[in-house]
């Protein structure tokens, strides 16, 4: 019998923590995973963030609002007249709980069948193979040991003192899920991947939305000529966007909400119902930890590690949002898996060049690998193959065709380098792109691969030729 009343325990139950147990015991590994999250019946729930109060959720309000400003706005192009529709919002919302209580529970049946034992309580790590688990509705904790420990606490809305979060008026990411009413004026401070997704919701519902982003530039973190594109097409959608736009102070006003802000025009002031906070995400590590267990973080705190995920503490490990890199749910299940197959023994890495994002606004946002700003920077030969959706026949047929396919190789060995598209679907459309990267292919693969007719992913095939001046569906001189 081991020393150890566990081969692992996972402290965290989100996209990192429990793909990380689930893959631990399918290594033969007596795994326990302490989770806190309460639904809001103050009942457990396991998936962290993402799944109870982040990626989920949002993604069903942002379906469930594009098929209503569909219906409305242009299903007449079609040829469908439809008199008189109403939103629901409450529906939407117990639709949105449902997929979230679904998915939630899909995951204890997983841990169930596979041997997961799920800790419903708070963990703290005290330091190296010790644990300390605070069961709900306890006081007391009970201390565990383990022969290794990954610390999984994921992350937090960030806030700004000039607009204090109160839950009702001014709210973070979490209370913009739950409106039970659309506002008719609505602000966003920020106007990053949270900011836009949000703001899209809220004005295809039908509220008029401003979004406040500090910065100069639009979207400095993807490739700046795909990042044009999108601002002008979310322009058109009905969201007003600006730019260099700093809020000095919001405070709530009768049953609304005083905002006032410096742009380039000067010192604004501006009355809305409700105003969202979404300027990042912070790692839960204010309580993860015991003052006296060594463990070290960093000025912005965020756990150490190193390119594997190994902490300054023998046998900790810690993944996903707390440390360093994108916070990413498939960054952070990544890495629970390659830290669970390291402690088995095995050598998994992660090439963490090749993780692709997404912001899910309609057309997707979706990028993997470095700008041409930036290989212009580090001085990279690249050569650049794109093509439009308005010469796609699919996107033409579903009558969404907004955007382009955007892709650069190495100018001398031709290996795909990155892949930025703004399109329906480019959340999967991003996957041709990760394969190719994760196979080290190059353009000329993606041009000799065969694609479905018609199809979106026909696009990628376009602009892959293109990067060879091959493109058949484009009208361009010959080179």
């Amino acid at each position: 019998m081991s020393e150890y009343d566990y081969d692992l325990i996972v402290i965290g139950g989100g996209p990192a923590g429990y793909v990380a147990a689930l893959r631990a015991t399918q290594l033969g590994l007596r795994t326990a995973c302490i989770d806190r999250w309460r639904d809001p019946d103050r009942g457990p729930s396991l998936g962290g963030t993402c799944l109870n109060a982040g990626c989920i959720p949002s993604k069903a309000l942002l379906e469930t609002s594009h098929h209503y400003a569909r219906l409305r706005d242009d299903f007449a192009g079609h040829g469908i007249l439809v008199n008189g529709i109403t939103l629901d919002l409450a529906q939407a919302q117990a639709r949105k709980q449902a997929v979230v209580k679904r998915l939630t529970q899909g995951i204890a049946t997983l841990f169930s069948a596979q041997g997961v034992e799920w800790l419903k309580g708070h963990g703290l790590l005290l330091g190296p193979r010790r644990v300390g688990y605070t069961p709900h509705g306890r006081r007391n904790p009970k201390e565990l040991s383990a022969e290794h420990i990954i610390l999984a606490p994921g992350s937090h809305p960030s806030t700004i003192e000039t607009a204090p979060v109160d839950g009702e008026y001014i709210v973070d990411s979490d209370g913009a899920l739950n409106f039970t009413e659309v506002p008719k004026r609505l602000a966003i401070v920020g106007a990053g991947v949270i900011g836009l997704e949000l703001g899209s919701v809220w004005r295809r519902f039908g509220a008029e939305v401003l979004l406040l982003e500090a910065q100069n530039t639009f979207l400095p973190i993807a490739d700046a000529g795909i990042a044009r594109m999108a601002l002008k097409s979310y322009t058109a959608q009905g969201l007003r966007i600006r730019l260099g736009a700093r809020v000095k102070e919001a405070r709530v006003s009768g049953h609304g909400v005083k905002v006032q802000y410096l742009d380039a025009d000067g010192e604004q002031q501006e009355r809305f119902d409700r105003l969202i906070v979404a300027v990042g995400r912070r790692p839960n590590t204010s309580d993860l930890y015991s003052d006296d267990s060594g463990l070290q973080l960093d000025e912005r705190r965020f756990i150490g590690v190193d390119a594997h995920c190994r902490t300054n503490l023998p046998g900790v490990w810690a993944i996903g949002d707390a440390v360093r890199g994108p916070m990413l749910a498939h960054k952070g299940s990544e890495e629970g898996v390659m830290v669970v197959e390291r402690i088995a023994g095995g050598q998994t890495t992660i090439v963490y060049d090749h993780i692709p994002s997404v912001i899910y606004t309609q057309p997707e946002f979706a990028w993997v690998g470095p700008s041409e700003e930036q290989l212009k920077q580090t001085g990279v030969p690249y050569r650049c193959g794109r093509f439009p959706m308005a010469a796609n026949g699919r996107a033409l047929a579903q009558g969404d065709a907004v955007g382009e396919v955007k892709l650069l190789a190495h100018a001398e060995t031709d290996r795909l380098l990155a892949a930025h598209l703004f399109t329906p679907d480019a959340s999967e459309l991003i996957a041709q792109a990760m394969i190719t990267l994760s196979l080290e292919g190059s353009a000329e693969d993606l041009a000799r691969t065969l694609f479905a007719h018609p199809s979106l992913s026909e696009a990628v095939h376009e602009a892959a030729l293109d990067m060879a001046g091959r493109a058949l569906h484009l009208a361009k001189p010959k080179r």
